[in-house]
């Protein structure tokens, strides 16, 4: 089941015309997101995710023992980081290298029968161009499954262009949140402040528009940013709210010593279905202290009132589904296509598609 439409609350007098988990977004039409297809074994999008591509490794890695010792001898699989996977690529001939380069072409067949699933979907109908974004796009095990993955669906006679995304994906869940608002609510500023919400990190950054350069934000950047890893925390739910007000607010002192016009808006990009209202309508279950989904939280409504005002202006909260807002952060460079879509391979595997508004 993808997103529900949800009729948004009233608006106070201070809020602009946004609301949250909009379909109709400034530059483009949202058409779906966090689409949950299921086959007999369960999710679909769980087959291509980082612990998917583990699961291949320990696989092959369990039946190469069946015939001899094991080509990356004792380190758990588990222990295995991109840094040292990548590496071990770079060996020429090797049996390691080989089983890593197999897991590879395993996981992206695996990415690439998702994506076929996806774009039988009506929603997908219009798409010619995927990115992929997540954690794992950012190795050069995850460019490979990514090339390898494109290779499959043209092999299969799909004009459909898969693409890795250009920003650092650490960035691209900051960077894609200055395309939730209408350009004439951020003329005049320098900056918006945003954050992007996963299942093991909280990331909070003020993004640099550079108007000046483009119109469009494909300049935007993330100027400065705070990394918190609350898995290594395990805080509740209320914990996790007061250290991200106090991340905010670091970032707003120092835009405000760097004579930053810091716009009174904060762009969230959080996991799960987004409703009208700003409140979670599903999908928050693996955030940290549950119970995000419950009636009695809106976390747009928690950081407005911890943090009222910026730069003293009335603040604005606007929040989205993470991977749509990842994915928004390629919005400019997809002007050619008339439709396309973002993936995140990450803890999960995060699906957004998108139908490009005429422009002018």
């Amino acid at each position: 089941m993808a997103k529900q439409k949800m009729k948004p609350k009233p608006t106070q007098d201070n809020d602009p015309p946004v609301t949250h988990g909009a379909d109709d977004l400034p530059t483009v039409n949202v058409a779906s997101y966090n689409l949950e297809l299921r086959n007999k074994d369960g999710f679909i999008g769980d087959r291509a995710n980082k612990s998917a591509f583990r699961d291949i490794i320990q696989g092959w890695r369990k039946r190469v023992r069946e015939g001899g010792a094991d080509p990356l001898g004792a380190v758990l699989t588990d222990e295995l980081s991109k840094k040292e996977i990548d590496k071990l690529l770079e060996e020429q001939g090797t049996e390691a290298a080989t089983l890593v380069r197999a897991a590879i072409d395993d996981f992206a067949q695996e990415l690439a029968t998702i994506l076929m699933r996806y774009l039988k979907e009506e929603t997908w109908q219009e798409t010619r161009r995927i990115v992929v974004g997540g954690g794992f796009s950012d190795s050069k095990a995850g460019a490979l499954a990514i090339a390898r993955a494109g290779l499959q669906l043209k092999a299969e006679g799909l004009k459909v262009e898969l693409v890795a995304i250009s920003h650092h994906p650490n960035e691209a869940g900051l960077v894609g949140a200055v395309h939730l608002i209408p350009g004439w609510m951020l003329k005049g500023h320098d900056a918006i402040l945003a954050v992007d919400i996963g299942g093991t990190n909280i990331r909070a950054g003020v993004v640099k528009l550079n108007l000046d350069d483009k119109p469009d934000f494909s300049r935007a950047k993330v100027w400065n940013s705070r990394l918190w890893r609350h898995a290594d925390d395990e805080p509740r739910r209320t914990a996790t709210i007061e250290h991200l007000v106090r991340m905010i607010e670091s970032l707003i002192a120092k835009a405000e010593k760097a004579k930053l016009a810091l716009a009174p808006v904060i762009g969230i990009g959080c996991p799960g279905i987004i409703a009208a209202d700003g409140s979670i309508a599903r999908g928050g279950q693996n955030l940290p202290g549950g119970n995000w989904e419950s009636t009695h939280f809106n976390l747009p409504e928690a950081l407005r009132k911890a943090i009222p005002r910026i730069m003293d202006q009335p603040t604005f909260v606007i929040m989205h589904n993470d991977a749509v807002v990842q994915g928004l952060s390629e919005a400019p460079r997809m002007a050619d296509v008339a439709g396309w879509a973002a993936v995140t391979i990450g803890t999960g595997l995060g699906n957004a598609s998108y139908i490009n508004k005429p422009s002018g």
